[in-house]
């Protein structure tokens, strides 16, 4: 009796927060669709400042909570203890610059930087290419770019299934060990105790799901190249690798670079694929890991907070690089 007591009045306190929640958010939209409504209406010299104001407003708002505030306090507290009482100066920077175990976290992440989009972005025009010659080519672009739709947590979970190692004489559940002995390899190793290949296997996970991506808007770019140009490089005698090399990677280079460098903002800051398979374990830890083992498990905010800065001053270069050569795409245009 009781416990059906405590369930209905469980049930009770949260059918009232979920009334609550609800009514919280109608209230919020309503206020938002008067104002805009208010916005819209306004006529006269202070209509345009005030629409800017109103449209403008709620982004600027939520820039600041979400991404300015916490970045000032995570540079405040890179300065700080690991439990945020002392004032350390620079000796956070000075740990992160000196030890060998985040030297070796780096050294996985600029490799982790160079390798997955240099091989997602060439996989992805290889593949715009083939496609380009095929028929029903909606189908096979959907197929490609399928992997895009899972979460990187999702692909991590995948491939490990496909990484999973038994011993030879046991029925294997691995498809890449299962290969390995089909082909004629009796002793296939543990792939994922494997250093340093388990690290290029981990950014093989990164490049399946990247390809699909760069497939996508390199097609888009290939088909904008103008016929008439071409045409011409065909009756100057350009044909096959030579049409390629000089007429379609200059036409779409603005686009080459846009997409490698969109896929290593999202490489640098990789987290899913190693905290799903390896935890950061057998050498394969990388900085955004590493950042969240330092504040999370190890509870030093400081050094936490410093990795931080250091994630975010390696993306920033490649954000504005990325800004520039779309406003030269824009301006060309």
């Amino acid at each position: 009796m009781r416990a059906a007591l405590l369930a209905d009045s469980a049930w009770t306190d949260a059918t009232v927060k979920l009334g609550n929640s609800l009514g919280a958010i109608a209230v919020f939209l309503g206020i938002l669709l008067a104002i805009f409504f208010a916005a819209g209406r306004a006529t006269g010299r202070f209509g345009r400042p005030l629409a800017v104001l109103v449209f403008l407003g709620p982004a600027v708002v939520l820039l600041v909570i979400g991404l300015i505030a916490p970045l000032i306090r995570t540079v405040y507290l890179s300065f700080r203890s690991d439990d945020s009482t002392r004032f350390v100066g620079g000796k956070n920077y000075g740990w992160a610059l000196t030890t060998d175990s985040i030297h070796q976290v780096l050294l996985n992440t600029a490799l982790w930087l160079v390798v997955a989009p240099l091989a997602a972005t060439a996989l992805g025009l290889v593949l715009a290419l083939l496609v380009e010659r095929m028929k029903r080519q909606a189908v096979y672009k959907s197929l490609i770019f399928m992997p895009m739709a899972v979460s990187l947590v999702g692909a991590g979970i995948i491939w490990k299934f496909v990484y999973e190692a038994r011993d030879p004489s046991q029925q294997q559940i691995g498809l890449l060990s299962q290969l390995a002995i089909r082909l004629g390899w009796s002793h296939p190793p543990n792939w994922i105790l494997s250093h340093p290949l388990n690290n290029f296997l981990l950014m093989a996970v990164m490049v399946w799901v990247q390809t699909g991506f760069a497939m996508v808007v390199l097609s888009a770019a290939i088909k904008a190249i103008p016929d008439e140009v071409t045409e011409a490089a065909r009756l100057d005698g350009a044909r096959g690798l030579q049409l390629f090399w000089f007429v379609t990677v200059p036409m779409i280079r603005t686009t080459l670079v846009v997409v490698l460098t969109t896929v290593m903002i999202t490489t640098l800051k990789a987290f899913d694929i190693i905290r799903t398979m390896t935890g950061g374990n057998f050498g394969t830890q990388v900085l955004a890991n590493e950042m969240y083992s330092q504040s999370f498990e190890q509870y030093n905010i400081g050094r936490g907070s410093t990795l931080a800065v250091i994630l975010f001053l390696a993306v920033l270069p490649l954000v504005a690089y990325n800004i520039v050569q779309l406003r030269k795409e824009r301006e060309t245009r």
